[in-house]
């Protein structure tokens, strides 16, 4: 399904059980997502309901339009984490950035050109991309499983990129279904806002990381949330590891003076970071220097530009 924005799709999954349709992440709520669903309804999926939808997370491009398919019949299902996060962002509009949004991007370092400019515009809302939801959903947990497709899944609970993030592992054939917690080439983003400004979701990917590891399979055939579908995953596990820690030394030793996060792109990202994808390395960046603080690697002051700067420690 299409997204506008420079990762430009998110892979979403029909299986079929027989007297209908179970769907694994669906995509924005937009005219052109619906069309496309439409389109499929009437072809490839005719003649079945679509009588379930799992949301492997909460972010808009896998439960955007959960909502709508619940209208018409369908079971929500999702950890328990997932659903309240998602029901708590769709009744949050903001006609602008509220203070402490502002404030905790100040404490970011952000760009003050990007600073003023958010000052005066209408922040992007989940409700923007996301269809209602129910007051209801049915609840996976670590170590259930779920029969759909043909297929009986064990689910385990991923993070770091998304609180208590579904993954399944199929005892039948070696299928994987990952969401962004299992992705080929690319890393799923890690990061911190303002709802949570002292989290570390780097401590999170990294033992979710670890607790995954010993369910990895060379043969194993992985359905990733984005880009294509991948063998090799006990690879990507020790790279996405290892990728972390580097990142983390890079960044250690680029705060031997002392910067803010707005000031971190380069060793982490190692390119040049455009508009695009500004928001998205900015709280990548803080959830880094989180990490390294509350790790005892970094010290952490508020300086009188009302930002915080981190120092190696």
């Amino acid at each position: 399904m299409p997204l506008p924005m420079a990762l430009d799709h998110v892979n979403c999954f029909a299986f079929d059980d027989g007297n209908g349709w179970t769907l694994v992440d669906t995509g924005f709520d937009t005219r052109k997502t619906r069309a496309i669903w439409e389109e499929a309804l009437a072809g490839p999926l005719a003649g079945k309901p679509v009588h379930r939808v799992i949301g492997t997370h909460h972010h808009p491009d896998h439960i955007g339009l959960a909502g709508w398919f619940i209208e018409h019949g369908a079971e929500l299902v999702m950890a328990r984490t997932g659903w309240l996060m998602a029901r708590m962002l769709r009744l949050d509009e903001q006609p602008e950035y509220p203070p402490e949004t502002i404030r905790f991007y100040t404490r970011a370092g952000m760009d003050e050109a990007v600073l003023e400019k958010r000052r005066g515009e209408r922040p992007f809302n989940y409700a923007d991309c996301v269809a209602p939801l129910p007051v209801g959903y049915t609840q996976l947990i670590e170590g259930q499983s779920i029969e759909f497709g043909g297929r009986t899944w064990d689910v385990r609970l991923g993070g770091g990129h998304a609180a208590d993030h579904l993954t399944f592992w199929s005892r039948d054939d070696g299928l994987v279904i990952g969401g962004d917690q299992l992705l080929p080439k690319i890393s799923a983003n890690i990061g911190v806002y303002a709802t949570e400004p002292d989290a570390d979701p780097v401590s999170d990917w990294l033992a979710a990381t670890a607790r995954l590891s010993p369910h990895a399979g060379e043969d194993q055939l992985v359905l990733p949330g984005h880009k294509l579908p991948f063998t090799g995953l006990p690879r990507r596990m020790a790279e996405y590891r290892d990728h972390t820690h580097e990142a983390l030394s890079r960044l250690q030793d680029w705060i031997m003076t002392p910067r803010r996060a707005g000031d971190c792109f380069e060793p982490l990202f190692q390119r040049s970071i455009g508009a695009a994808e500004y928001g998205l390395a900015l709280v990548e960046s803080i959830a880094h220097l989180n990490h390294l603080h509350q790790s005892g690697r970094a010290a952490r002051s508020l300086g009188e530009d009302g930002a915080y700067w981190f120092a190696a420690a």
